[in-house]
């Protein structure tokens, strides 16, 4: 039966003394420096000059491609009423000035997302990253 001192009897409590710590050891180190060899080849694209810092989160990226799109829509609806007002023409101005206005904003998330060449720029745009 076991002490009240040494449940195991052992004279220590809890799982035992470990039979050689510096092997385990060894074996973490090894396994460290492998990882950050892993780590180091995966992230050679952020040490080419990429500065991830600067770039926008994902809820900062969503407000900035909301915002464009709104903002071409509501230049375009705003034209299209300007132009009904003095030509007179009722409902025409600011239906084409809608229609003009959603496919500007569709064009700038586009070019903001990077998905679109810049204007004068041609060419086919860059392959969207995984």
């Amino acid at each position: 039966m076991a002490n009240k001192d040494r449940p195991d009897g052992t004279g220590e409590t809890g799982r035992g003394r470990q039979p050689d710590a510096s092997i385990r050891d060894d074996e973490l180190e090894r396994r460290r420096r492998e990882l950050e060899a892993s780590l180091a080849s995966r992230r050679t694209d952020r040490l080419e000059g990429k500065d991830e810092a600067k770039a926008a989160t994902g809820y900062g990226q969503a407000l900035k491609l909301s915002s464009e799109f709104i903002a071409g829509v509501v230049v375009g609806v705003g034209l299209g009423w300007i132009i009904d007002r003095l030509a007179g023409t009722a409902p025409w101005g600011l239906i084409v000035g809608l229609l003009l206005g959603f496919g500007a904003g569709i064009l700038n998330v586009l070019r903001s997302a990077g998905l679109a060449p810049e204007f004068g720029r041609g060419g086919k745009p860059p392959e969207p990253k995984e």
